[in-house]
C-alpha cells in the first residue's frame, strides 16, 4: 500500500512533464510557422515591388521602341512592322505567363514548418 501514493505521483510527475513538453513541441512550431508568415510576407510584398518597376521600365522601353521602329518604316511597311512587334509582344507576354505558372506551382510557402511537423509526426510514430 505503501508503493500507490509514488506510483501516482510518478504517474503524475510523467504526465506533467509529458504535457509541457507537448505544449513547448507546439510553442515552437507556432513561433517557426509566424516567422516563416513573416518572412513569405516580406519577399512577397518585395517581389511585388520589384514586378511593379521592373514592368514599367519595361513597357516604357518598348513604348519607344515601338515608336522607333513605326516611326522608321511609316513610310514604307508601317503594317508590317506594327503587325511583327504585335506578334513578337504577344510571344514574350505568353513565355512571362508560362514561367509564372511553371513558378506558382512549385512555390512552397512555409516549407520549414511543414518539414518540421513530418518530422515530429514520424518520431511519434516511432515512439507509438
Amino acid at each position: 500500500m505503501g508503493n500507490t501514493p509514488q506510483a501516482e505521483g510518478g504517474i503524475l510527475a510523467t504526465l506533467t512533464r509529458m504535457l509541457k513538453t507537448l505544449r513547448d513541441v507546439v510553442e515552437n512550431r507556432v513561433e517557426l510557422f509566424l516567422v516563416e508568415w513573416r518572412e513569405e510576407r516580406l519577399r512577397l510584398m518585395e517581389l511585388l515591388l520589384l514586378l511593379l518597376a521592373g514592368t514599367v521600365c519595361a513597357l516604357m522601353a518598348l513604348l519607344m521602341i515601338t515608336l522607333a521602329v513605326v516611326a522608321f518604316f511609316w513610310d514604307t511597311h508601317r503594317l508590317l512592322v506594327l503587325t511583327l512587334i504585335i506578334l513578337a509582344y504577344a510571344g514574350a507576354a505568353a513565355a512571362a505567363f508560362g514561367t509564372l505558372r511553371s513558378r506558382l506551382r512549385r512555390w512552397r510557402a512555409f516549407a520549414a514548418t511543414l518539414e518540421q511537423i513530418r518530422k515530429d509526426q514520424a518520431c511519434f510514430k516511432e515512439k507509438s
